[in-house]
């Protein structure tokens, strides 16, 4: 039995008169135990060590409780996926007691709060049911006091199956909904999935870069809360004017009484340089829920501004409830000022921040981890700061997740990252009942109260592909033939009053300010979705279509919001989850348990694009290097060339960031935060001033590029070489780089730039030179890489303390530097070398030599 020794002491101490009527908050978080629910007697009795108590952990879920206890293998190790997908299917209770005194019991309410359950649960005290719960993202409270007695008192959480609760329903449906991926362990048949009907992290059905890890648990904090008379539900802070002058806030105080009572309401405003007000009203409060506007103004603001554009100075406000000069409770929030739009004018999708139209640079986000509980602080800083330091302004977090933790945004806010928030839709056509959206009302009022008032997130978009996947995607298509016009036009009615009416009134009441399209891709209801010309693009022609690199080039979208190419991961983090590098191939069974894309199947299409641009690879090893080379330049044509498309296109978020377990996939960053080739490229491509060089149907287009609000003088170089390094041609010129623009300064024909030089035994590196110095470079050729004569690098490297430098004899395009198992990882990497040059870089962690690869 677990005793709250801890829990009983705190009660005891607010137990004083003196007190009365203070708020206070006790964590139910840490030791839990958890066991097969004993009416699930099938699972009981296949697996009986499980039926009898584990230790648990809270926040947490079943699957990382039997991992720790040894019941379960990892799933992210070798082929062990398969193994625990019982734990998905079967029916699951957590208990843990905790000791109320008398004092306790004399309070007006004791509420057990808990901030996320997941997904079907109900909540029991003493054996009497305290409240179910349906959705994963909200938030639940019951006032537990009638149920609670002096002494041990047990709490017990019942957690039901998901799937099985759902698939009864699902399996009578003559059409089941369309969702996302099917299984691909027989729980659920082919196009009779789940996941469309209910609210939880879509992403754990598994995905084309995720395993299929049905987690359930009491996976955010959980707590008791005693509070007499009233409580601060909420605080917010709209901004309800800005200028130069003055700001002028509105803080809101959402406060619930269970009675009619006068309150004294103070709300105190902390400024960025030391700078203090505070404002105290008397309320009169009414029982039940009571809104507070109070006004507060700022003289002479300080703006919040998106890295590279200037600082991130935050204010702080605090709402406090005071009795007699005692502060009964209090709420605080930090905030930036700022103002966002969203020009659509002619389908155009830019953003501008301050009035500055900002170019988007960066990646799309997945979770972190299939179980979030165990994510970190510190894991989510590593990934922030990784995509500040490659020139990253943006992340978009996609919205087949869950809503990320409060740190998270608190993080972007100081790192001046923007976000680009999805509700958590993922692709699943969803439920036309009213119950549904009645249910996601409350989710999405809860979420964007407790975000809204971030200055980090600055557009909020309803979904991920819902109402695109409805409009264009085959299997809808079909689905929408099936069940006639009547239903046809019912469930797309539901949609549009979800994504139309529903989230956008909770980002206008809780957010506003803040700009909100109803999905990704979409045109906001003007015309067909997906398309260059209008709204947000998703392209997958290339990887997916199996299309060659060069599509990227095909066209200027207005917003690229989501593209992406697959690679490997480190070597080591293979060796992580395989155990052993010895005898691995792309087609290995633990290979292709790791690789999502078509079940499985996605390391052909590797290969497909290797044959197409790269030579063979002489080894794994070898295939894994080309695979991120491929990955790195794929991604680094298209989004140089989104860039050189400005202002016609204003964004290029390319897929995606992170992982969510070890795999190969499309992220630039694997799970164990190494960074892939393309992390590397992505701080050149995205560069505050670049050098676009295109070649396309024998010419090559020169584009200058510059994120700055000032013209700044430079010049550009075009140099033809010869696989010796002796220079044929220099074409130059000197300008001035336009502000928060892309120029077009020259465009060769191949026989005006080239002369008759061999198209595989030369090439044209070009470059952007600022104060003499060289800011950005690319290189030309007019063949793919795997047609270029391109000789023996000559790769010499040597160490000085902790820098390394490496000097190439000739040209050595994407010189990789690797440090196996001993770690380590460099300060560049994937870079090319011209003939004779050197490039010093430093190295952080062990320092072995390392073992080079280049093309």
């Amino acid at each position: 039995m677990i005793r709250g020794v801890a829990l009983a002491l705190l009660l005891a101490s607010i137990a004083a008169p003196a007190l009365a009527g203070l708020r206070d908050t006790v964590t139910l978080d840490g030791a839990w135990q958890v066991r097969v629910d004993p009416a699930d007697g099938a699972a009981a009795k296949a697996h009986p060590l499980e039926a009898h108590w584990l230790p648990a952990r809270v926040p947490g879920s079943v699957q990382e409780d039997l991992i720790r206890a040894h019941r379960i293998p990892d799933p992210f190790l070798g082929t062990n996926e398969g193994a625990i997908q019982w734990v998905g299917l079967t029916d699951w209770q957590f208990r843990r007691t905790i000791a109320v005194t008398p004092a306790m019991l004399e309070r007006g309410h004791l509420d057990l709060v808990f901030d996320g359950l997941d997904t079907f649960a109900s909540v029991w005290v003493n054996g009497t049911r305290l409240l179910s719960a349906d959705n994963a993202h909200r938030r639940w409270r019951a006032d537990a006091k009638a149920l609670l007695h002096a002494g041990d008192n047990e709490i017990l959480v019942r957690i039901a199956s998901p799937i099985r609760t759902l698939q009864p329903m699902v399996l009578a449906e003559k059409n089941a909904l369309p969702g996302e991926y099917d299984s691909a362990f027989g729980d659920e048949p082919k196009g009779r999935q789940t996941s469309p009907y209910i609210r939880k992290p879509k992403y754990q059905y598994g995905w084309d870069w995720g395993p299929r890890l049905v987690a359930m648990g009491i996976w955010r904090p959980a707590r008791l809360e005693a509070w007499d008379t009233a409580r601060i539900e909420r605080l917010q802070v709209a901004q309800d004017d800005l200028n130069d002058a003055e700001a002028r806030l509105t803080a809101r105080m959402t406060l619930v009484a269970d009675r009619a009572a006068t309150q004294t309401v103070r709300v105190a405003l902390s400024g960025p340089n030391g700078e203090r007000q505070s404002v105290e009203r008397q309320v009169a409060l009414a029982a039940g829920t009571n809104s507070i506007a109070i006004p507060l103004t700022v003289a002479r603001p300080q703006r919040w501004q998106p890295v590279g554009y200037g600082a991130q100075p935050l204010y702080t406000v605090t709402g406090a409830l005071v009795d007699g000069g005692t502060m009964r409770d209090s709420a605080t929030r930090t905030i930036g000022l700022r103002t966002v739009t969203l020009d659509r004018t002619g389908g155009a999708f830019a953003l501008s921040v301050n009035g500055v139209p900002i170019f988007a640079k960066g990646a799309n986000l997945i979770p972190f981890d299939s179980f979030p509980a165990r994510v970190e602080q510190s894991e989510m800083a590593q990934l922030l700061t990784s995509a500040r330091d490659a020139n990253m302004n943006m992340v978009r977090v996609w919205g087949g997740g869950y809503y990320l933790d409060d740190a998270f945004y608190d993080l972007a806010d100081r790192m001046g990252l923007m976000v680009w928030q999805d509700f958590m839709f993922g692709g699943s056509v969803t439920p036309p009942d009213l119950a549904f959206r009645r249910n996601v009302a409350i989710e999405a009022d809860e979420q964007t109260a407790r975000l809204g008032d971030h200055p980090s997130i600055v557009i909020w978009t309803g979904n991920n592909e819902v109402l695109s996947g409805w409009e264009n995607w085959s299997d809808r298509k079909a689905f929408k033939t099936a069940i006639g016009p009547d239903a046809q036009e019912r469930i797309g009615t539901g949609m549009a009053v979800l994504f139309d009416r529903v989230l956008r009134d909770a980002v206008t009441r809780n957010s506003p300010g803040t700009p909100y399209m109803p999905g990704s891709p979409s045109t906001d209801y003007d015309g067909p979705v997906d398309t260059d010309a209008n709204g947000d693009r998703h392209f997958w022609d290339v990887w997916s279509g199996s299309k060659p690199v060069e599509r990227y080039l095909d066209g200027c979208p207005r917003f690229m919001s989501e593209y992406g190419f697959q690679s490997m991961p480190m070597l080591e983090t293979i060796r992580n989850f395989a155990g052993s590098l010895k005898g691995l191939t792309p087609d290995s069974p633990v290979m292709k348990a790791h690789q999502k894309f078509l079940a499985g199947e996605g390391n052909a299409r590797l290969q497909l694009y290797l044959d197409q641009r790269l030579r063979p690879a002489k080894d794994f090893a070898d295939f894994v290097y080309l695979t991120q080379v491929n990955q790195a330049q794929a991604i680094g044509m298209a989004a140089r060339h989104h860039r050189a498309c400005r202002p016609v296109t204003m964004g290029s978020l390319f897929w995606q960031l992170n992982d969510v377990w070890p795999a190969v996939s499309w992220a630039s960053i694997d799970h164990l935060g190494r960074w892939k080739l393309l992390q590397y490229e992505s701080r050149r491509m995205y560069a505050p001033q670049a050098i676009v060089a295109e070649h396309k149907n024998g010419a090559t287009r020169i584009a200058l590029v510059s994120d700055a609000q000032q013209a700044m003088p430079a010049t550009w170089r075009v140099t033809v070489r010869d696989m010796t390094g002796a220079t044929l041609a220099t074409r130059e010129g000197a300008t001035s780089l336009a502000p928060l623009s892309s120029t077009d300064v020259a465009r060769f024909a191949d026989a005006d730039l080239f002369g008759a030089a061999d198209p595989a035994r030369s090439y044209a590196v070009a470059e952007l030179l600022v104060g003499g110095t060289v800011v950005s470079r690319e290189l030309v050729e007019r063949g793919a890489p795997k047609d270029m004569a391109y000789p023996d690098p000559g790769l010499s490297l040597r160490r000085k303390g902790d820098t390394l430098t490496i000097t190439a004899r000739n040209l050595a395009r994407a010189v990789m530097l690797d440090f196996g198992a001993a770690g380590g990882s460099a300060s560049d990497n994937g870079f090319d070398l011209l003939p004779g040059e050197s490039r010093t870089v430093t190295i952080t962690g062990p320092m072995p030599t390392p073992r080079t690869l280049a093309r």
